[in-house]
């Protein structure tokens, strides 16, 4: 019995084998083919070029020798065509970069992508070939810790350069705060409020945008003053017209200071959360399903009318029983609001601080901070590359060309524009 199910095993894995050698052999003949394509493009853009008898200046010149590419495939070899253009004179040549694959290039994006999420799960610079090679196989031994070092030199160095940027002429309509605590060491291990601030933004044409990542304290107002200061200072002078966040933050206190004309919505999920641990268990699915009803209404009276119907239910009913759990509800009833002065269309966006919550999710805080997690340098350079990375994938806004309209100030009630009197 025990020697069939070595057998069976061994069939196994040989199959799986033979499927991730299948897998890697396409993709490196999709990629070789797109590099063929695109060579070919740039050869067709410059076919005019010749010399007095006709002859191309600018040909094929073979391949440059084999490179292995790390993918999220595993290790492919490429050839990168090469191109010669034998103009005679060395200013009038031109010269083939490939825009798939940059010079230098050893690993795909998905990789790339690998390496901060290790890091900030705790994985040292030592421990990284291992790793890697345990999610990409033995091919990944390239990863030295000399590499990673590189690497985290590389990207701190983007990081302030990204955070010292210029932001004039920047504008964005509505933003979304929060502070995120996460399981990395940001400061000295005592300093368990000490977290990650960011501010993410929405343009006028609807995309979003990584406006900060700093470590500070989330209920701190100096903290957030300081980052929304030094925006201006940097050339983001026009205010937004909406922000997003929770109750809780010392965001709104400076954002009143620095942009005193931007409205406040408060999250509606942190709200729903903060409610619901004011209240017993066996209440709390009847009561979220009650709040759920508040912020799905059409209108802002049918919303006002449950938001009522929930105080007088849980409060009224219970008396001083729920009282917290309503205080905590009543007292943000105007924030809790605001969306409907801005577009239906937009409503699924400014409910709740939910663009940040999902960026960062695979390295918040469960249970506690991880120990030896690196510097605090470091622990915000791999953040910043976590989000940079997960950029790329935000999603545009729902009837994004309503923004211009919201950006001239109409007035919208119910998410529906007003005529102008």
């Amino acid at each position: 019995m025990a020697q069939g199910e070595s057998l069976g095993q061994a069939i196994a894995d040989e199959s799986r084998s033979a499927l991730d050698a299948y897998v890697r052999e396409g993709a490196r003949q999709m990629l070789q083919r797109a590099l063929e394509c695109e060579v070919n493009a740039f050869l067709a853009e410059y076919a005019d070029r010749a010399d007095k008898r006709g002859r191309k200046q600018v040909v094929r010149n073979g391949y440059l020798p084999a490179r292995t590419i790390m993918t999220g495939a595993g290790p492919l070899e490429i050839e990168q065509p090469r191109v010669r253009d034998k103009s005679r004179r060395v200013d009038e040549r031109v010269v083939f970069t490939s825009a798939i694959l940059p010079p230098y290039l050893r690993k795909s994006r998905s990789v790339e992508e690998l390496i901060p999420w290790l890091y900030l799960k705790g994985i040292s610079t030592g421990d990284f070939p291992e790793a890697l090679q345990a999610l990409l196989g033995q091919d990944a031994k390239g990863f030295s810790p000399n590499v990673v070092v590189r690497l985290k030199e590389r990207w701190g160095q983007e990081y302030e350069e990204w955070s010292r940027r210029d932001l004039s002429g920047e504008e964005f309509i509505y933003v979304w705060a929060d502070g995120i605590h996460v399981n990395v060491r940001l400061e000295d291990e005592g300093n368990q409020k000490q977290c990650l601030l960011v501010l993410m933004g929405a343009t006028a044409e609807g995309r979003k945008e990584l406006i900060a990542v700093i470590d500070g304290v989330r209920e701190s107002k100096q903290s957030w003053q300081e980052l929304l200061l030094d925006f201006k200072q940097r050339g983001l002078s026009k205010p937004p017209k909406l922000a997003v966040g929770d109750g809780a933050l010392g965001f709104w206190a400076a954002l009143r200071e620095v942009y005193p004309t931007t409205k406040e919505q408060r999250c509606w999920v942190h709200n729903t959360a903060n409610v619901l641990n004011k209240m017993p268990k066996a209440l709390q699915a009847k009561a979220k399903s009650d709040l759920h009803q508040i912020w799905l209404a059409e209108t802002r009276d049918a919303a006002i009318k449950a938001f009522d119907h929930f105080l007088e239910k849980y409060g009224a009913k219970y008396g001083a029983k729920y009282e917290a759990a309503c205080s905590c509800l009543s007292k943000d009833r105007d924030a809790l609001l605001a969306f409907y002065d801005f577009p239906a269309e937009h409503w699924g966006h400014l409910r709740t601080t939910n663009p940040i919550k999902s960026t960062f999710a695979t390295v918040r805080l469960r249970h506690r901070r991880t120990k030896g997690s690196g510097s605090r340098k470091d622990s915000l350079t791999m953040m910043f590359k976590l989000a940079q990375s997960a950029s790329r994938r935000w999603r545009r806004l729902n009837g994004h060309h309503q923004l211009g309209l919201v950006l001239e100030g109409r007035i919208f009630a119910d998410g529906v524009m007003q005529n102008a009197a």
